[in-house]
């Protein structure tokens, strides 16, 4: 058994790679447009708002928690920015800061939650989402969308524009990967969060400050996230109340694929970035091949748990060989 454990352990680390590229390859070859530079760009710059949802929502699960209501802070982050510029008369540089500072707010709401109340992560973050929700009905009387039109040129070009060539949308979600590697996987402060993630009483033992770092993670998780509702209200010169929930099982989608790829199946923004690039790859490809709206959010989701359940069952079966090794 010993002897099967390196191709096991190749196999559980790379094996969803290795899904990753079959899929494709089979796109490449199903659809001529699959490869040309605009449509791979159009997938970068399609999912620049997933990923940064899903980067929050990595320091999340890496301290250990969840975050549901990561599209609150989505919508949260967007609305208020347009309501700063259309009701208040700020300037869109500020009312960016307006947005992610409303948003912050709302994992300001969760820690109070989750660390001073000591209600669990998952039921704290339900309960917000659920709150969020209904201020959003309630402000647009049902859900109503909100347009504005003379939106500021500078604000629209957060979405619509590019620097150097290479489109904004982008360039926000470069940044954002890279401050959250450094931070995540490279500093002090990552490694303290994953101790936490992977047994807090051991953490708290051994000096480290929990309850701070839980504070930071959901703070940061939601003003990330608002960072994405910004350029969605950006590109569509409106605000859509819950349109932030659509991130929501796809941005926790992308955190279990990356999880399952690391050596201890934890939560990583390499695998992360690969989980994002993944969704955004196969809604893009069945897209090109023309299938029904219907059927084509169906094999989706099919393939989606297919590549999930693959990448797991062979972190079970390198577990249980080291076992009997």
């Amino acid at each position: 058994m010993s002897r099967r454990a390196p191709a096991l352990a190749l196999l559980s680390r790379y094996g969803f790679l290795a899904v990753f590229l079959g899929f494709f390859i089979f796109f490449a070859t199903r659809s001529d447009a699959f490869l040309n530079t605009s449509n791979l760009v159009n997938i970068l710059e399609g999912n620049a708002i997933l990923l940064v949802a899903a980067l929050g929502m990595t320091l999340v699960v890496a301290s250990g928690g969840i975050d549901l209501s990561i599209g609150i802070a989505i919508d949260f982050g967007g609305w208020l920015a347009i309501v700063a510029m259309m009701d208040h008369d700020v300037a869109w540089p500020l009312a960016i800061v307006v947005g992610i500072a409303v948003g912050a707010s709302v994992g300001v709401f969760n820690s109070f939650l989750v660390v001073w109340l000591g209600v669990s992560p998952f039921l704290a973050t339900l309960g917000t989402f659920f709150i969020g929700g209904s201020i959003q009905q309630i402000y647009t009387s049902g859900g109503g969308q909100v347009p504005f039109r003379e939106m500021p040129e500078g604000y629209q070009k957060l979405a619509t524009g590019d620097t150097l060539g290479i489109p904004n949308e982008i360039i926000v979600g470069a940044i954002a990967l890279m401050l959250f590697y450094v931070f995540l996987e490279r500093s002090i402060h990552g490694k303290r969060i994953h101790a936490i993630g992977l047994q807090r009483s051991a953490a708290s033992v051994a000096g480290i400050n929990v309850r701070g770092y839980l504070w930071v993670a959901f703070i940061v998780a939601s003003a990330t996230a608002s960072v994405g509702g910004i350029i969605a209200t950006a590109g569509l010169r409106q605000f859509t109340p819950l349109a932030g929930f659509s991130y929501l099982l796809d941005a926790i989608a992308a955190v279990f694929i990356g999880a399952s790829m690391h050596p201890q199946q934890r939560p990583n923004v390499p695998g992360t970035l690969v989980g994002v690039l993944f969704l955004g790859m196969v809604s893009n490809g069945l897209n090109l091949m023309g299938l029904d709206f219907n059927f084509r959010d169906a094999l989706e989701g099919l393939i989606l748990v297919g590549a999930i359940a693959l990448a797991v069952s062979q972190r079970r079966v390198l577990g249980r060989s080291g076992a009997s090794a």
